[in-house]
């Protein structure tokens, strides 16, 4: 048998995920064995950057796209933030099909042995807020203090979250949502406004988000859920249906996990087991990086692709063929790939120039994001000893998790009290409780028995869990996310801030600090490939504007930026510059997503006079057997 090439585009998650399953996964049936890569054939990882793998494989920066940990002073040893994406939701392993939580990444990180790492990276149930200049904490929100916006129906007495619940119950209630990944698809096409309004019986696919909570929030109702969700990605006119699932995601109350080697060591483990993999079953695997993908077109039954080079990414410089390829690559990336081909004539098929292919590639909305990171010597937002701090981080927390449980039965704590706060039904497990007293009263409801002071302090101790925030503002920085002092350097004294998390609209705010004043711009923004090389340093204007944005959410209005100490180091990263133009995507409305999911992968299947088992950029290839079902349709977030 004929030895064969099977080549990857794009060294993400995706490609990295596509890479490890091709040579690790089962066939699903016997005709599939055949195309599984073997002893002899060859398989290649094409990377438009050249991310820090390991030793043997050095880069720029951290790996993993769109995920990037950046470690103070770069040293792996000291504090660090995440300038990417930055958590997961932990899956129980309950394959009912309704179990919440990220599987996939949850099964990844387990079978690379990473879930050792894998520790609460929760929000608070207490944030601090700094709205149209008046800053609060949640639970001071009150019809005796409300937020500063004039919404009907007394909106502003309560949670600005609480719109996505209005909107959410024109389903119905909120028991009628769906609870499975095929219940989702069934609703993300035939869902359709239940209760008795102006638009009953419209379907919520076929509804902007934006168009729909205008409409029924007002606009004060719409300013303050936009201004307060802190995701300005999330109120967009993306489609009502996928926003109902989505936002469910994205509100206090979800439990959260991270990695405390950061979470860009996902990416290098895996990339780790794919050399290994390869080495042990006699495959060629090569690794090209500084190179992307230029153009592809489908000959006959096989696939040829021109490459272009990191230095010169618009010409091409090779043409190579291919027995199958994946395109592990984010909306604008393919776009750039489809130009080259789109005005010229050319032998074969252009099948991401079909119209159809094209109608649904755009169905991902592109969603720019922005993060400033920096690093203080002291955890000032925290620092009750300063008189002038009138409003802290609220990131104190208190939290039982399996290892907490395990901490306290090795220090004597009663095996009872323990086995009771492990059961789910408790609510004491992975709940965070922002106070002592109302942790201790829980505690001690569940099990049914007081606590001694000493177990008290036990308890306490061992439970002590700081969340991450985040604080929320209507200015540019959006969103402020406290990681504290996480190197495992424990004699070092770096506290980290994620000092901007912002989206949308934001991101133009920051991009124009990033040269500061009296420069001109050298060279085009469709040429900063920024996010490929790594966080860059932000100029000592774009650090004092941070200042004076993060000393009002804390020490109020009429503070001075230098309430706030100078930092460490200071660094962005600028997600709407290429090759991603975008920190994640959207679904946009009109659309029938789980259809466009299904078939964007083998865009062949939308193309007349094609067979389902051809494919725009590979040949039938193996149909992996998972481990685990796949889990319910999610749009990315960094």
């Amino acid at each position: 048998m004929a030895s064969k090439t099977y080549s990857i585009f794009g060294v993400g998650a995706a490609g990295l995920y596509t890479a490890w399953r091709l040579l690790d996964g089962k066939p699903a049936g016997e005709g599939g064995k055949s195309k599984q890569l073997a002893q002899g054939d060859t398989l290649e990882l094409y990377d438009w950057g050249k991310y820090d793998f390991s030793g043997d494989f050095p880069g720029s920066r951290a790996p993993g796209a769109r995920a990037c940990t950046w470690h103070y002073k770069d040293d792996k040893n000291s504090s660090y933030l995440e300038l990417g994406g930055m958590r997961y939701s932990d899956w129980t392993g309950d394959n009912d099909g309704k179990a919440g939580g990220h599987r996939v990444v949850t099964t990844v990180i387990d079978q690379l042995g990473l879930k050792q790492y894998s520790v609460p990276f929760n929000t608070s149930p207490n944030p601090l807020f700094y709205l149209r200049t008046k800053n609060m904490y949640l639970a001071g929100i009150t019809s005796a203090n409300p937020a500063p916006y004039h919404v009907d129906h007394y909106g502003a007495d309560d949670s600005p979250d609480t719109g996505f619940t209005t909107v959410e119950l024109l389903a119905g209630t909120a028991a009628r949502l769906p609870q499975t990944r095929v219940a989702w698809c069934e609703f993300y096409q035939h869902g359709k406004i239940e209760v008795d309004v102006a638009q009953k019986g419209q379907l919520f696919k076929d509804i902007g988000y934006w168009n729909l909570m205008f409409d029924q929030l007002g606009s004060e109702g719409f300013g303050y859920v936009s201004d307060g969700n802190g995701y300005t990605s999330n109120v967009i006119n993306w489609n009502s249906a996928v926003a109902l699932q989505s936002n469910n995601e994205f509100t206090p109350g979800t439990e959260y996990k991270t990695l405390t080697t950061g979470y860009s060591s996902i990416f290098g483990a895996l990339f780790e087991a794919i050399v290994k993999l390869a080495e042990a079953k006699g495959v060629s695997f090569e690794y090209h990086p500084d190179m992307r993908l230029h153009s592809i077109l489908k000959i006959g039954d096989g696939i040829r692709y021109a490459i272009a080079t990191r230095k010169n990414p618009n010409k091409k410089s090779a043409t190579r063929t291919t027995n199958a390829a994946w395109l592990a690559m984010p909306r604008y990336a393919i776009d750039l790939v489809a130009q080259a081909t789109r005005y010229e004539d050319h032998d074969g098929l252009d099948v991401l120039n079909h119209q159809k292919v094209q109608l649904y590639l755009e169905s991902a909305i592109m969603q720019p994001c922005y993060k400033v990171g920096m690093f203080f010597d002291k955890e000032w937002s925290t620092d009750t000893s300063n008189s002038a701090l009138q409003y802290p981080a609220p990131i104190l927390a208190y939290e039982v998790t399996l290892q907490v449980a395990d901490a306290l039965a090795s220090q004597g704590f009663p095996s009872g009290y323990i086995t009771v706060m492990k059961k789910k039904s408790s609510g004491i497990l992975e709940t965070p409780f922002s106070s002592a007293a109302d942790f201790i009263h829980a505690v001690e409801r569940a099990v049914g028995e007081r606590l001694t002071v000493q177990q008290e302090e036990q308890l306490l101790a061992a439970a002590k869990r700081n969340t991450i925030g985040p604080s929320v503002t209507d200015t540019p920085i959006r969103q402020v996310v406290y990681f504290g002092n996480n190197g495992h350097d424990h004699g070092q004294n770096v506290f980290g801030l994620l000092a901007s998390y912002d989206d949308e609209m934001y991101t133009g705010f920051w991009q124009d600090l990033e040269l500061g004043p009296d420069r001109e711009r050298k060279i085009p923004i469709s040429d900063d490939m920024q996010p490929l090389d790594g966080p860059r340093e932000a100029p000592p204007i774009m650090v004092k504007m941070l200042r004076s944005q993060l000393a009002a959410v804390h020490f109020g209005p009429q503070s001075d930026y230098t309430a706030v100490p100078e930092p460490l180091e200071t660094r962005y990263m600028d997600w709407s510059l290429p090759p991603f133009n975008a920190g994640y995507h959207a679904y946009a409305a009109h659309y029938d997503v789980c259809d466009v999911q299904q078939k964007i992968r083998k865009p062949s299947q939308l193309i007349d006079g094609l067979t389902p088992t051809s494919s725009s950029s590979a040949r039938p290839i193996p149909t992996i057997k998972p481990g685990w079902r796949a889990p319910s349709a999610r749009r990315s977030r960094c």
